[in-house]
């Protein structure tokens, strides 16, 4: 199997001028207004084009875009639990290949794509998500996070950030809200030691397109997650959905970055960060939170920031002969 680096030697980059045509996501769907999950799924779809094989995760999106006997998707399309996204994706590579091996069908260069949110991945499905890349299933994993179980009523997952209020981590006397720091599921999928790895944002829609792109074009597994904001969910205005995704990166508490061949390789360098305060005062779900509350995100954010540079320095020594 060539290595992620050689797949995309002569790789084409989608440019402001040359966004893909195609829609595979069609209008119509029931997401909420401001929904920035459907737009990064959307163009997600884009940037795979039309040879998407989509298995579909129980969660918001697949609820919003599958209301029988309508879709949303102009692609193969396959819903299953909430468990199981990655070990179902996986079971269509391989069955692809032995169809194509015993010459049933042809080989026409079909994406296998599975989609799921922030619990269908860091909680629930991990097992069979870790078991899928452990094996080397050429598969796309997607996962569209918004932080918190929100279509079941806003319950905490373990990509829940710090301090911040669910029905199922309320602020109280004795809580600050969610207690946990989030997972750091990019950095789970990287020690897997898979050939590509990155972090969207629908803020910066050009850059997950590409990746996207990439992610379907290197051999083998590879996995992306992207920051999708949900108004409901967060109470922050529907209109500063994007808004709210950008200050987040500009914060650098959710960095844009590729992990290609086990190399890091940052996206999107914040030079001038904004302070983490200007990004949580954009949702009511961190409130409640005071000045120390603050401060010890704060630091935690530098920390973080320290150690991906320091991993970036690493492994790309020949950057600093």
């Amino acid at each position: 199997m060539i290595s992620a680096a050689e797949a995309l030697k002569d790789f084409k980059k989608i440019t402001p001028k040359k966004i893909p045509e195609v829609e595979m996501f069609a209008q119509g769907h029931r997401a909420c207004q401001g929904c920035a999950e459907v737009l990064a799924l959307r163009l997600a779809a884009k940037a795979v084009g039309d040879k998407l094989i989509a298995v579909s995760a129980t969660g918001c999106m697949e609820i919003i875009s599958s209301p029988y006997p309508q879709t949303a998707w102009l692609s193969p399309w396959i819903h299953v639990a909430f468990e199981n996204a990655a070990a179902v994706a996986s079971g269509i590579e391989a069955g692809r290949k032995a169809l194509i091996r015993k010459g049933r069908i042809q080989d026409d260069g079909a994406k296998v794509v599975a989609f799921a949110g922030d619990g269908a991945t860091l909680d629930i499905g991990m097992q069979a998500l870790s078991g899928a890349m452990e094996r080397g299933h050429d598969f796309t994993y997607i996962c569209l996070d918004n932080e918190a179980y929100m279509n079941t009523g806003i319950q905490r997952s373990s990509a829940t950030p710090y301090g911040a209020m669910t029905t199922t981590s309320p602020p109280g006397k004795l809580s600050k809200g969610q207690v946990t720091w989030k997972k750091n599921m990019p950095a789970i999928a990287a020690a897997h030691n898979i050939p590509y790895v990155a972090t969207a944002s629908p803020a910066y829609h050009i850059d997950l397109m590409n990746k996207v792109k990439k992610a379907v074009t290197v051999p083998g597994p590879a996995y992306v997650h992207i920051f999708s904001p949900c108004p409901t969910g967060w109470r922050c205005p529907p209109e500063m959905a994007i808004e709210t995704a950008r200050k987040i990166v500009k914060a650098r508490m959710f960095p844009l970055y590729e992990v290609i061949d086990g190399r890091y390789v940052l996206s999107r360098d914040i030079k001038k960060p904004i302070p983490v305060a200007d990004y949580l005062a954009t949702q009511r779900r961190f409130r409640h939170l005071k000045e120390e509350d603050i401060a010890y995100i704060q630091s935690r954010v530098d920390a973080d920031w320290d150690r991906l540079m320091a991993l970036i320095k690493a492994t790309n020594p020949e950057e600093e002969a």
